[in-house]
């Protein structure tokens, strides 16, 4: 909407520039001036006609009845008016003039927009008005022949030109048809104004309502009547030289950033459709928008589109409309975009978002959705939030360039680079079902970053998760819990890896992990001489590089809440005897083993009888150390731990205790 009213603007200025400068003294004089400028524009090949011209010397007001402009271009472009009419005129010099207000009656516009398939549009406008209107007395004509992007560039770099206390149009009502896609539509604008008009930006632009009604197709060929509502869209600080900037023949040149506009708001969106689906926005913002066009390149990407929508691109020209399509997430930033309140009603049942929220720049994204309330087939689902960190679209539509021939198929190496194009997921506060009518699962927070890259191999890792579900009665593996009356599991867990250039050291740290009712366990695994070479995908350099690793010990901490008296119960079940007697037998187990270690291994006594101690009362704390007495080479070490593990508990010096 915004482009057709600066494109009525400049064809009102081409149509009238040459007679805001004329003489105010002479009737005759204005006719020709008139008259010259539509000569102007029939030079160029667009048809241009009006009607009857009239001058009144002492108001300063000149109108134009009947007019009539038809571009040159194919498909043309049409612009009428009934009348044209300015008042207060005057001209501060020979190059300039300016008008107290400038009304234009039944403007009617239609057109065909640019791209693929085929859009055609008309609008119809009872009235505009512009309002302190300053500009140039002659506007520079088109010429024939120019293309589409030249055509706009042309008119946004005429509208930076003049100047404007407001453009009003207090209702504007239009058809569109772009086929199966959209079929026969109609909408109204209401209430828009353009305030502060200086220099090709536009302080705030104002529409107070918008409804519409299309019938678009359906896959099995029927039309679905859909009517539309949106209130209260506000724009403040719109700048069209970011839009001159954008159209330019240079665009790929210049790496610069440019503020489209900033603050952005939106009322209630309404939509409902005859297939029985109803949604509603409550309400939507952004902050600001900016674009980069060396990245975006909008005249090469629109040249790369297909030249009919049916026409099936060929493989090369797939992999080059991807391109473009990742340098349009690289060349557009949006900073705090949100929607409220989004509520989908469907046959199925009702869908509820509180917000989504997202953030775009250099091609990658934040994006989160939040308060989800629906249902799946098992019953309802709620969500408190879900998102994804540092999402690189532009990466994404790269890759995919890459391998979108038929049968491509990534390498290693480039398929491990897809660990690179997300940062990291969080959900939080998600109630599901298990099953029908059984006890929900419940996520109170699952959070999975990583990061710290070497080539394409996160070195660093992250998560950190709590949720709760029912244990399912139909797995036998879980009967001894359901026996000892536990019917639901709740996990508690942070978990991290993490790799130190400097020091050579890759550690599990922190790894903590509480299963409520059963055990809480904490734990820190490391290594030592981790070499850089070690992280590839290149399966014979690793190993290689691995053998310089060396194993440099655990720490591991465990405490019982309930998993060594479910463990006495399970062996008093299945050998029937009664549970005093079940947990003497498995503390006899547990040393008669130890015993067959001890016998090559000191330290194995000590460890043996706290693990004894921790069975044999419950609710106690074992903690086991084990630190290398010598050099223990870790691809060494995984050897013993398979062919024999006492060799390979002999490598370490064991330190073990229980205490309650």
């Amino acid at each position: 909407m915004k482009r057709i009213v600066i494109g009525v603007l400049v064809a009102v200025a081409l149509g009238v520039a040459g007679f805001l400068g004329v003489p105010w003294y002479a009737q005759a004089r204005a006719e020709r001036e008139v008259e010259a400028s539509f000569a102007q524009l029939r030079q160029n090949g667009a048809s241009a006609s009006h009607g009857k011209v009239a001058f009144d010397l002492w108001s300063r007001k000149l109108s134009i009845a009947d007019v009539k402009i038809e571009s040159a271009s194919q498909p043309p472009a049409g612009v009428s008016f009934g009348t044209v009419t300015a008042t207060g005129l005057s001209q501060p010099d020979s190059e300039h003039v300016s008008a107290a207000s400038i009304e234009l009656n039944d403007v009617a516009i239609s057109g065909q927009a640019a791209g693929p398939a085929a859009l055609r549009l008309s609008y119809k406008l009872p009235q505009l008005v512009v309002k302190d209107y300053a500009g140039p007395a002659r506007f520079a004509a088109i010429p024939a022949g120019t293309g589409t992007l030249d055509v706009y560039r042309a008119l946004v770099q005429q509208f930076v030109a003049i100047n404007a206390t407001s453009i009003t149009v207090p209702r504007t009502t239009g058809t569109m048809d772009g086929g199966a896609a959209t079929g026969p539509a109609e909408f109204t604008y209401s209430g828009l104004t353009f305030d502060g008009i200086k220099a090709g930006r536009i302080a705030s632009y104002k529409l107070d309502e918008v409804t519409f009604t299309m019938s678009p197709q359906q896959p099995d060929g029927k039309a679905d009547k859909m009517q539309g509502r949106i209130a209260d869209i506000v724009h403040h600080d719109l700048d069209t030289n970011a839009l001159i900037a954008l159209l330019s023949s240079d665009a790929a040149k210049d790496d610069r950033t440019y503020r489209v506009y900033g603050k952005v708001t939106m009322g209630a969106y309404e939509i409902n459709s005859s297939a029985g689906v109803r949604m509603r926005i409550d309400g939507a913002t952004l902050d600001e928008f900016n674009v980069r066009p060396s990245r975006l390149q909008l005249p090469a990407l629109i040249a790369a589109l297909p030249a009919a929508p049916a026409a099936q691109p060929t493989p090369e020209q797939a992999r080059d409309l991807m391109e473009r399509v990742a340098g349009v997430y690289e060349g557009i930033a949006m900073r705090n975009a949100e929607i409220r309140g989004l509520v989908v009603e469907t046959p199925q049942g009702p869908f509820k978002l509180a917000k989504i929220h997202f953030d775009l720049k250099d091609g990658k994204g934040d994006m989160a959705v939040e308060g989800l309330d629906g249902r799946a087939p098992n019953g309802p689902v709620k969500l408190g939030r879900f998102a994804l960190k540092g999402f690189d679209f532009s990466g994404l539509m790269h890759f995919a360039a890459k391998y979108s021939a038929a049968g491509a198929k990534p390498a290693a190496a480039d398929a491990a680079e897809l660990f690179k194009m997300l940062d990291g997921v969080e959900l939080k506060a998600l109630t599901t079902p298990y099953k029908a009518g059984d006890k929900p699962v419940q996520i109170d927070n699952v959070s999975l970053d990583w990061g710290q890259f070497v080539g394409p191999i996160p070195t660093k890792a992250r998560l950190v998760a709590k949720m709760a579900g029912p244990l399912d009665p139909s797995n036998p593996a879980l009967l001894p819990l359901l026996v000892a009356g536990i019917d639901t599991a709740a996990f508690d867990a942070d978990l991290g890896l993490g790799w130190s250039e400097s020091a050579a050291t890759f550690a599990l740290e922190p790894f903590k992990l509480e299963v409520s009712n059963l055990v809480a366990a904490s734990a820190n695994v490391s290594l030592a001489q981790v070499p850089r070479e070690v992280f590839t995908v290149d399966v014979q350099q690793a190993m290689t590089a691995a053998e310089k690793i060396e194993a440099a010990g655990l720490a591991l901490t465990l405490r019982d809440l309930g998993a060594v008296d479910v463990l006495v119960a399970n062996y008093a079940r299945g050998h029937s005897i009664p549970r005093d007697a079940a947990r003497k037998a498995l503390v006899d187990s547990i040393k008669a083993i130890g015993a067959q270690v001890a016998a090559d291994n000191a330290d194995v006594v000590s460890a043996v009888d706290a693990l004894s101690r921790f069975v044999e009362k419950p609710r106690q704390t074992f903690t086991l150390k084990l630190s290398p007495r010598a050099k223990v080479p870790a691809m060494q070490l995984a050897q013993l731990i398979a062919i024999d593990p006492p060799s390979a508990l002999a490598q370490f010096k064991i330190e073990a205790q229980t205490a309650p």
